[in-house]
Order: C-alpha cells, then structure tokens, then sequence
C-alpha cells in the first residue's frame, strides 16, 4: 500500500495500472483489470476500507486527514460500493481495536510452485485458519512457509495533468520523492490528459513519501499509497490454466470475511 537517491541510475519504465489497486500487482489482478471497472468485486473493496493499517499505528478514519483512505473511498464510489457498505466498513475498522482484532498474514502454496499471502483481519484466528484451510484444500494448496518469496515494500501512484510543463513537473515529483526515499519509479502515460508516476520506497518511508508526492502544485491526485508485498524474484511463466486457477483461488480467497488482501508469486 515506492538505487538509492542516485536519480542518474534509476531506468525510465513503463507500467499498467488502473484505479486504486484492491490486490497483489499479479497475473490475477491482470485478469480482474481487462474486465473493466464494473467487474471488481465490491466486496475487496469493502475489506481494503476495512484494513486495520488504516487505523492501527496512527492511522484515521478521517479520509480529510488519511491520504490513503481518501484515495480508498473515491475507488469505492467509483465502482458503486453502497454509502451504507462504506459506513460499516469504516465503523468495522474503527472498532477493530476495542473488538479486540488481530492483522494476520498467513503463508501458502498453490499448485506446488505459487506461493501466496493471505493478509487478514480477525477476531476469531481459529474460524479464519478453518475458513482459510478449507478454501485452498479445495483448490490445490496448502499452508507453507513462503513469506522468503516476497519483500515488503511502499508504493505510492499519483496522477499529474498534461500540459505545457508537465514533462518538467514530472521531473520535480520524482526527483522530490527520491529525496524523500523512494528507491525506484515507473511512468504510464494514462490518457491524453493525464501521466500517472508509481514510485516504491521502504515501509518506513511510505509516508514520507507519500508526503512528498502529494506536495501542493505537484500532483493532480493521489491514487495509491500503501503497503505492498511483491516477488522477490521474476514470476515463472504460467499457461492459461494455472493462472485461471490461481485466479478462481484468490477470488475464493478474497470472499472469506476476514481477508483483507491476497499477494501471490505468479507474475
């Protein structure tokens, strides 16, 4: 939910996005992006709301005062998420605490070579590790340690408009945000009027730089800033029918009340 300051080094590239992302950057949420915006399950978007980050360690409820949660929110309308879906997400996250909720991450392999992490939000670990266990019996996986798959890093996407000096204003967002920590950035050009700039940073810094990305006069709008788990290593090459099956696996996934995102290693 972003090598060092040395902006000489860092490779100009291109990515694929689209609204605030409700997953893992991987072949499935791919799949999920082609069917167009009506497609996304309400229900991921429900439990992003939902994540105890934005309210554990300093998070608010208050999108005025939580970049990320507004960012959220705007997904949510988008997409025709119910106001009174929004509010009992909102209220879920802000009683998670005193309900006495825990975040947990749980490790899996699919189909022998796919590993996966499932984040969750519960208040009951032994109901979600049955729920959870159940889900990927059935569809060819297992607990196993994987997290050595993965590294935990920032990222922030903001949008900039098009115009006559956006080329320079990009210039400026990027060199801003690497000062304030970011490691790597990817540009897309999103439409005829708007350039989109994805930068990845340590978890420590996501709100430095976040911060920094969304400086009044250089950005547009704040799409993304959170905390993410990507591959540590290139995603293996799947054919059709293993990636289908990795995608019936993290909807089954994402389906059980207490996800709250789902990362896999098929890239």
């Amino acid at each position: 939910m972003i090598l060092s300051h040395l902006r000489l080094v860092l490779p100009r590239r291109t990515f694929c996005s689209s609204a605030v992302r409700f997953s893992g950057h991987n072949k499935w949420s791919k799949i999920k992006e082609k069917k167009g915006a009506n497609d996304l399950k309400k229900s991921a978007v429900y439990s992003k709301i939902s994540r105890t980050d934005l309210v554990i360690g300093g998070g608010s409820t208050d999108p005025e005062k939580n970049a990320s949660l507004a960012a959220v929110l705007k997904a949510a309308k988008a997409n025709g998420v119910p106001k009174d879906n929004v509010e009992k997400a909102l209220a879920r996250a802000s009683g998670s605490k005193d309900k006495g909720s825990s975040q947990l991450m749980y490790e899996a392999m699919a189909h022998g070579s796919v590993g996966i992490l499932i984040e969750c939000l519960t208040d009951n670990a032994n109901r979600t590790l049955h729920a959870l266990r159940e889900i990927l019996n059935d569809h060819n996986g297992r607990f196993a340690p994987v997290s050595f798959m993965f590294a935990k890093k920032g990222r922030v996407r903001v949008a900039l408009d098009k115009g006559k000096d956006h080329e320079e204003r990009v210039e400026q967002l990027i060199e801003t945000a690497l000062e304030a920590g970011a490691e790597d950035f990817e540009t897309v050009d999103s439409s005829d009027s708007t350039v989109e700039v994805e930068f990845t940073c340590p978890p420590n810094v996501l709100s430095k730089v976040a911060s920094a990305a969304t400086a009044p006069g250089k950005y547009r709008e704040l799409l993304e800033s959170e905390l993410v788990y990507v591959p540590t290593e290139p995603g293996e090459e799947a054919d059709e029918s293993l990636t289908n099956s990795i995608s019936e696996l993290v909807e089954a996934l994402e389906d059980n009340e207490d996800t709250i995102r789902v990362w896999t290693t098929l890239d």
